[in-house]
């Protein structure tokens, strides 16, 4: 039976089905990244790591590479962060210049860095400067203009309804709200009565964000909030099959399973498109180092596999990792005796049906 909840969104004119989002990560969704989760499906927005307006306003050459999409990545969303007017409307403008179908404003970002310099979650404490902001992208540019944020900066401190509220009234046209505040950073209870506040105050769709990682969390999510679509973080990258199992079954269909030959060719496919868009071996070993620990969640014995990748010198020899430990999988998946030492990590369900991802 297919989902009675809504399965697409409109942002102004730009449709987003299925109403499944990913949502933009630090050091992850870069080109690369997204470019896996949309090979495997199941997206219907993408949005680009969070990039300094300053950074594409000054033309620095790294900050103009983190905005680099494919033509057919559509729709894509670019986010930007900061707390200078002329700097993000700039920003802002450059991003649409070069493509975007969407510019997204960050109000929800934790981290240290950002927050320092009084970006990010950090603007929820400063109302005021957040309207100015927010009022200064809006008139910079014609694509559609959003806006992502926390419930507040602390548990005492919730006001992701007035904020949002306000979004509305100078512009935005969708806002994404994650449950957790700024100091619950990655931690916290999970707490979804403020997003369903958000909803019922607001004309323009919002967008729920926080612990979504399978169909019955995002149903849940749904229900509980009445928002009109879920946003993706930390599980796609534990499981970047997720958006086409929540959409599956969203549609009434049974939900693909990811076998092991799949899997071994996601991995070894990310890792080369990783190495094709590093000028060197090294910087491509550590980028993959960093991604590959999440890919064996659910693996069973994952942590041989991602303690091999992680002690790997060279690229060739990560990649030999990668070949023999799918190797002694299958042929104990096969009904072989048992190579691998330690417990049995669970997680992975042996497949009826493969997720079916192309090697291209």
């Amino acid at each position: 039976m297919s989902s009675d909840l809504p399965q697409e969104l409109y942002v102004r004119d730009v449709r987003i089905a299925p109403n499944l989002i990913l949502a933009p990560m630090e050091g992850v969704t870069d080109l690369t990244f997204r470019r896996l989760i949309r090979q495997i499906g199941g997206t219907g927005l993408t949005v680009t790591e969070f990039i300094p307006a300053e950074g594409l306003r000054r033309d620095i050459p790294k900050i103009r590479e983190m905005v680099q999409f494919d033509a057919d990545e559509r729709p894509i969303s670019v986010q930007v962060y900061g707390r200078s007017s002329e700097a993000l409307a700039e920003g802002a403008k450059i991003a649409q210049d070069l493509g975007a179908t969407i510019v997204d404003f960050n109000m929800g970002c934790p981290s240290k860095k950002v927050c320092a310099h009084s970006g990010g979650s950090a603007l929820m404490k400063e109302p005021e400067l957040a309207r100015q902001l927010v009022r200064a992208i809006r008139g910079a540019v014609s694509v559609p203009f959003t806006v992502k944020m926390r419930t507040g900066w602390d548990v005492q401190h919730k006001n992701a309804v007035e904020i949002a509220y306000m979004c509305q009234e100078e512009g935005a046209e969708m806002v994404t709200v994650h449950w957790r505040t700024r100091a619950d950073l990655y931690g916290g209870v999970r707490e979804l009565d403020t997003i369903r506040q958000v909803k019922d105050r607001l004309k323009i769709p919002v967008i729920a964000n926080g612990d979504i990682v399978d169909y019955e969390s995002a149903m849940d999510t749904l229900r509980k909030t009445g928002a009109d679509g879920v946003m993706i973080g930390r599980g796609a990258i534990k499981n970047p099959w997720v958006f086409k199992q929540i959409a599956a079954q969203m549609r009434g269909e049974p939900p693909c399973v990811v076998d092991t030959d799949e899997r071994e060719m996601v991995m070894l496919g990310y890792f080369q498109q990783i190495r094709d868009r590093f000028q060197h071996d090294r910087g491509a070993l550590g980028r993959f180092k960093k991604i590959a620990k999440y890919f064996t969640h659910g693996v069973p014995y994952g942590s041989e596999l991602r303690e091999g990748v992680l002690h790997a010198q060279e690229v060739t020899e990560a990649i030999e990792v990668v070949h023999r430990f799918f190797d002694r999988l299958r042929r104990y998946e096969a009904g072989g005796a048992n190579p691998f030492l330690g417990p049995r990590e669970e997680g992975l369900v042996i497949p009826e049906e493969s997720c079916g991802i192309s090697a291209s």
